[in-house]
């Protein structure tokens, strides 16, 4: 017996040809994932695509179900052979990721340069978002109720947009500045165009005609002279909108309801020279959704039903109809009991309910250890991380799992022989955080946060190890299975 626990490195667990050739088949499916599923909206869409391929159906009587709320948000469910009122296995992911919003009113021209206004979501760092190319997704909803989802700049014919970063010639008195005030939000404006509308494109685009028709023979007679003035004055604003209007059938007004974002432009990449990392945007938390997933749908007959959601808004509190906050799971859960144990209470299902809240961890950057406590740090290519507590200092904000289950959720692991780590996020007056775990733990069920240690988190460029990946997928589906 060995009294000492060292964490076991996956590589070396791992390294047969069969586990290293199912760990390569599911990298290359999760880099093709992480570089298409960039915002919530298309998250949940693939997530959507994929319940429908194994058969789930969007009708509480079927056995595999699934919701959606909002576009947003999903719940899937996989009816068990115990009854409801034994508890479920849920495992909650969030879809969401640090991003740039593009405002209500983001067109303006200042310098012969057409930008856009953005408000910043979730936790950045703003200097990173600079001198990058940026891809806008979303999606714009008209007034008739036309929703009109948009890509630009993912496609290598598509221009990318940025924002420019001052040079250093000119940067003397912002680099004496703190970070947080040499780096303004409302700098944080994306670079959209730079020529103006020719003579035709500018009377398409006046106000009278809505943009596009004719109005060669009345040229605005009816517009004040201040308008004509301002529109001379933002010929280059005008082609941009020409080209919105050109492409998708937009004026500037849709933009009211529109929730469109600048977002990294590109595909996600293998990073080093073994190709045993991957980089990209949006992994923190799209890898616990991307293995969560694949780990529900490789389940069949399950003795304990299994419920698996995906939310929005972590990023910024869990707030909102979409939510982890939201009252979303609960209604689910009721629609499940009505149709599948109506005498069962909804209470008696969440007290009995084992859970898991997928998060990712801040894994040791050997750069800056010294704002890891390296005696419970995390490393990458040691298995997924189970996080006891979140909140900040001393213990603030967090759930903190009971000790029962932490070693039951050991207990499954050793059996199946599958690494994983225990940590904290950072020294206890320098880090913390805040999961969903919190959120759902106020039912009285089991719950803690579990997943993949993450390099460079909410960077535009996170770096996650193929073989935690690995581990993590062959993890959730022990814990969906257990007894």
């Amino acid at each position: 017996m060995n009294l000492e626990f060292e964490p076991k490195n996956c590589w070396q667990i791992f390294n047969d040809p069969e586990h290293l050739s199912q760990m390569e088949q599911l990298a290359k499916e999760y880099v093709d994932f992480l570089s298409v599923c960039k915002t919530e909206r298309e998250t949940v869409n693939f997530v959507r695509s994929q319940a429908l391929k194994y058969g789930f159906k969007e009708d509480f009587a079927s056995s595999k179900v699934f919701k959606i709320h909002r576009g947003k948000t999903i719940l899937l469910a996989r009816k068990g052979k115990k009854p409801l009122a034994n508890g479920v296995r849920l495992l909650g992911a969030h879809a969401d990721s640090p991003r740039l919003d593009l405002k209500q009113h983001p067109l303006y021209e200042e310098c012969q340069v057409a930008l856009a206004k953005t408000h910043y979501y979730g936790g950045i760092r703003k200097y990173q978002w600079l001198s990058r190319p940026l891809a806008l997704h979303g999606v714009v909803v008209k007034a008739d109720g036309t929703k009109i989802d948009i890509v630009l700049g993912e496609d290598p014919a598509d221009p990318v947009f940025t924002i420019a970063d001052l040079l250093p010639h000119l940067a003397h008195k912002q680099v004496t500045k703190k970070v947080t005030e040499a780096f303004e939000a409302e700098k944080l404006n994306v670079i959209l165009g730079h020529s103006p509308a020719r003579k035709e494109e500018k009377m398409e685009s006046c106000e009278d005609k809505k943009m596009g028709e004719d109005c060669k023979d009345n040229p605005c007679a009816s517009t004040e002279d201040a308008k004509h003035k301002n529109k001379e004055k933002n010929l280059i604003k005008q082609k941009v909108l020409k080209l919105l209007h050109d492409k998708f059938g937009l004026v500037e007004e849709d933009l009211f309801s529109a929730e469109l974002m600048a977002v990294p432009a590109g595909p996600a990449r293998f990073v080093g020279l073994d190709k045993a990392l991957i980089g990209g945007y949006g992994q923190d938390d799209r890898v616990c959704v991307f293995t969560g997933l694949k780990a529900f749908l490789a389940q069949e007959e399950p003795e304990y039903t299994q419920v698996l959601i995906f939310w929005d808004k972590e990023e910024i509190g869990s707030d909102g109809s979409t939510g982890a906050k939201s009252l979303f799971l609960e209604y689910c859960l009721e629609d499940m009991i009505d149709a599948w144990e109506p005498e069962t209470k909804l209470r008696t299902v969440f007290q009995n309910t084992k859970a898991i809240s997928a998060d990712v961890h801040a894994a040791m950057d050997p750069d800056y250890q010294e704002v890891h406590e390296k005696l419970n740090a995390s490393l990458l290519g040691h298995g997924p991380v189970f996080c006891k507590f979140t909140g900040h200092k001393g213990k603030y904000g967090a759930n903190d799992a009971h000790a029962e289950y932490v070693a039951w959720l050991r207990n499954i692991l050793n059996k199946a022989g599958i690494p994983w780590q225990m940590a904290e996020l950072g020294k206890v007056d320098i880090g913390g955080g805040g999961t969903v775990a919190k959120f759902l733990a106020i039912y009285g069920l089991d719950i803690i946060d579990f997943g993949p240690g993450v390099l460079a988190m909410h960077s535009p460029f996170e770096i996650t190890s193929k073989a935690d990946i690995y581990a993590t997928y062959l993890a959730y589906k022990e814990f969906f299975q257990a007894e």
